[in-house]
C-alpha cells in the first residue's frame, strides 16, 4: 500500500474501501475480505448505518488496529455542537473502537448553516484524542474558508464527488494549495458510461488494465484518494492493482478533459442530508 502524508503529521492510504450499502453479515464478510486482500482504509458514515458492521469486520480481522485507517462521517442532523460531540462518541461505541483515524462532516448543509459548530466539535474531539485526523466531505471552497476563519484549523481531508465527468478542478486546486488531501466518492461514476469512452478503452488495452483500473490510477496521479466499493474479492483485488504503471501527463489531461457541465450529480450548495 502507498500513502499520502496529511497536514497533521499522520498518513493515509492512497486508495480506500467504500462501505456504502454494505450491511449485515454480508457486509461484514465483504469488509473482512477487503482487509484480507490488502485494503487498509475503510470509509464509513453514520448515515450508511453500518458502523457496527465495519467494527465487527475489524474485530474479526487478524490485522492489528494500528494498521487499519478507519473513517466515518457526521450526519447533518447532528451539526449542533453538543449533538456532534455525542455523535462522535456514539460512532466510536458502534465501531467498538477507542479512536477514529478520520472523521468528516458529511455535508455542509449551508441552508441550515450549523457546520461551523460541527467543525468546532471535531476540532475539540481531536484535542481529546477521540479522532486522529479531522476533515470534511462535499465542502466547497467558501465552506472550508468559513470553518478555517472560525477555528484557524484546516481540514486534513476533503471528500468530494470526483470521476472523469466531474474532476472538480477548482476544489482540487484549492485543496492542494492548502495541503488538504482530496478523496473521491463515486470514483468510477458507478461503473457507467465512462467505461465505454474510446480513450479509456484504448488506455486499458495499452496498459493491459481494465477501464476501472485506468480511472483509479488517474485519480491517484491527481493526488486524489479514490474510495471504490466492491463486494467480490476479484473486484477488490483488481481495484488495488493500480500501482504498477503510470499514465503520462497527456493521458491524465485527456481523461480530465471528459469534464461535463452537468457531470456532478449533487450540488453541495443546494443538496442537504440529515
Amino acid at each position: 500500500m502507498e500513502y499520502f502524508n496529511l497536514n497533521d503529521g499522520y498518513r493515509i492510504p492512497k486508495i480506500g474501501f467504500g462501505t456504502y450499502k454494505l450491511n449485515g453479515s454480508d457486509g461484514v464478510f465483504a469488509i473482512q475480505n477487503a482487509l484480507k486482500n490488502g485494503y487498509r482504509l475503510l470509509d464509513s458514515a453514520v448515515n450508511y448505518e453500518n458502523e457496527g458492521c465495519v467494527g465487527r469486520a475489524i474485530k474479526n480481522s487478524s490485522i492489528t488496529r494500528e494498521d487499519i485507517f478507519v473513517s466515518s462521517k457526521l450526519p447533518g442532523r447532528n451539526h449542533e455542537y453538543q449533538k456532534a460531540v455525542n455523535q462522535i462518541k456514539e460512532s466510536l461505541y458502534c465501531l467498538g473502537l477507542d479512536y477514529l483515524d478520520l472523521y468528516l462532516i458529511h455535508w455542509p448543509n449551508p441552508q441550515e448553516d450549523k457546520y461551523v459548530q460541527a467543525w468546532q466539535a471535531l476540532v475539540d474531539a481531536q484535542k481529546w484524542g477521540l479522532i486522529k485526523s479531522i476533515g470534511v466531505s462535499n465542502f466547497e471552497v467558501q465552506h472550508i474558508e468559513k470553518i478555517y476563519q472560525a477555528t484557524n484549523v484546516m481540514p486534513a481531508v476533503n471528500q468530494i464527488e470526483l470521476h472523469p465527468y466531474c474532476s472538480n478542478k477548482q476544489i482540487r486546486e484549492f485543496d492542494e494549495k492548502n495541503n488538504i488531501i482530496t478523496e473521491a466518492w463515486s470514483p468510477l461514476q458507478r461503473g457507467g458510461e465512462i467505461f465505454k469512452e474510446p480513450i479509456i478503452i484504448n488506455l486499458a488495452k495499452k496498459y493491459k488494465k481494465s477501464p476501472a483500473q485506468i480511472i483509479l490510477r488517474w485519480e491517484t496521479q491527481l493526488h486524489v484518494i479514490p474510495i471504490p466499493k466492491a463486494s467480490s474479492s476479484a473486484h477488490q483485488l483488481a481495484n488495488l492493482d493500480i500501482f504498477d504503471f503510470k499514465l503520462s501527463q497527456s493521458e491524465i489531461d485527456e481523461i480530465t478533459n471528459f469534464d461535463k457541465p452537468n457531470g456532478r450529480r449533487l450540488d453541495p450548495n443546494k443538496h442537504e442530508e440529515f
